[in-house]
């Protein structure tokens, strides 16, 4: 087993993020703006957008000094896709029996792999990616044409020794895109880029020391380390630098039925909108890309139970729910005599609040909600009045006029705590 292989579904997932966005077709507008994170572009384009970076570098730290390490350096190599005809011209479009290919950028993952021992630093490698030309056959209504440019690059390796008892070992991993005569329009750039670039780290002989939580007398050593777009994390005993914000030791929700690329990876409104794209739409969807065509296909094959997954878990109650099935609940409110909704009141003012009472609602006493500069000064109507099982009272508002009769006619309801509301009596 390689050592990277109980992280590599994490490291996918960080490869792929905002690959493309729904509804996963090359002619929407939000597709035309790709790949905003981990993006490591030409020296030539970040001197002209300094906002873009052309190398990155993550610090990590070893609880000492000799040991074999093993870098995974990972990216994305962006290759053009040019739609040609029969006759092979070029076209904006072409219609195929069950898809629509449009010109679009894919990507092809690129690894480039070093392992040494921490005696032999330190060391520059270096990587150099050939560019070409692919041709495919779609069928005999066209081609589609791919073609990437050349990109090289450096992998630099270098530690120091800490000073202190402790024996720790400063791993620095400097990587850094070389490609010379690159684009100034940033299209034209990110298809010489290392694009969602990430590194995974494996140390034989030694330990890695957590950043985020590291032990009282490694405090000092961690604050000293210097990232710059990335960040290292934990992963098992891993180190994952990332350009996007993790924990120590992530992993992927078990509920997750695969990537769905689109950067927010809200998995059951994201599965939900696809199911409703048109016909038309999915022909395109198709043939925007092999990886929202897989996409589709599974998501139009979901079975009901998996899509049910998705709805949302309490994780930490399956620790109590699931080594016995519960027969009954162990509190239900339609059962307990003492509890009334529609009936109970609580005092607001020396006035009995209960179903029934206008109010006007003064809300973010007790929380800073946005949301809460539409409501102040609102009226509405008691609908309920609740207690939780922390002994919290809450009271289910219906606002006056259409609002309030579609919240009544769903159920959903505005929830205050008492001084929230006056009465208006």
């Amino acid at each position: 087993m390689n050592e990277f292989d109980a992280v590599q579904e994490l490291a996918d997932a960080l490869l792929f993020e905002g690959y493309v966005l729904y509804p996963y077709r090359a002619s929407d507008g939000k597709n035309r703006v790709r790949w905003q994170f981990g993006v490591l572009m030409p020296p030539d384009y970040s001197a002209v957008d300094p906002s873009e970076r052309s190398w990155s570098q993550t610090e990590c730290l070893l609880d000492g000094d000799d040991a074999v390490i093993t870098v995974r350096l990972r990216f994305l190599q962006a290759q053009w896709r040019h739609v040609l005809d029969a006759d092979k011209a070029e076209v904006t479009v072409l219609e195929t029996e069950d898809a629509t290919y449009r010109p679009w950028d894919e990507a092809v993952v690129r690894t480039v792999d070093i392992t040494t021992r921490l005696q032999r630093f330190p060391r520059e490698v270096p990587f150099h990616l050939p560019g070409g030309t692919e041709t495919e056959p779609i069928g005999t209504a066209g081609f589609l044409r791919r073609t990437r440019q050349p990109i090289t690059g450096t992998v630099a390796l270098s530690i120091k020794k800490l000073p202190g008892p402790y024996g720790v070992t400063r791993l620095r991993i400097r990587v850094e895109n070389t490609t010379p005569n690159g684009s100034s329009e940033r299209v034209g750039a990110l298809r010489q880029a290392l694009i969602a670039h990430h590194v995974l780290v494996a140390a034989e002989g030694c330990r890695f020391i957590s950043l985020l939580e590291p032990p009282e007398w490694a405090r000092a050593y961690a604050a000293g380390c210097d990232n710059i777009g990335l960040y290292p994390v934990l992963a098992g005993d891993l180190v994952l630098s990332s350009p996007i914000i993790l924990y120590d030791h992530p992993r992927i929700a078990p509920e997750s039925q695969g990537d769905l690329y689109d950067a927010t990876e809200i998995d059951e409104i994201l599965s939900l909108r696809t199911m409703t794209l048109t016909e038309e739409e999915k022909r395109e969807v198709r043939g925007t890309d092999p990886r929202t065509a897989e996409l589709l296909d599974r998501i139009d094959t979901l079975p009901a139970e998996f899509q049910d997954r998705l709805h949302g878990t309490i994780r930490y109650l399956r620790k109590v729910t699931e080594p016995e099935p519960v027969s009954k609940p162990w509190w239900d409110p339609g059962m307990d005599s003492t509890v009334s909704p529609a009936t109970d009141t609580v005092q607001v003012g020396g006035v009995a609040v209960g179903n029934g009472t206008r109010v006007r609602l003064r809300p973010g006493v007790k929380r800073a909600d946005a949301q809460d500069m539409f409501l102040t000064g609102r009226f509405g109507t008691v609908v309920a009045v609740l207690s939780d099982v922390d002994g919290e009272t809450h009271v289910a508002v219906a606002l006056d006029g259409e609002e309030g009769e579609v919240q009544r006619s769903h159920g959903r309801y505005l929830y205050f705590s008492p001084d929230e509301l006056e009465p208006m009596t």
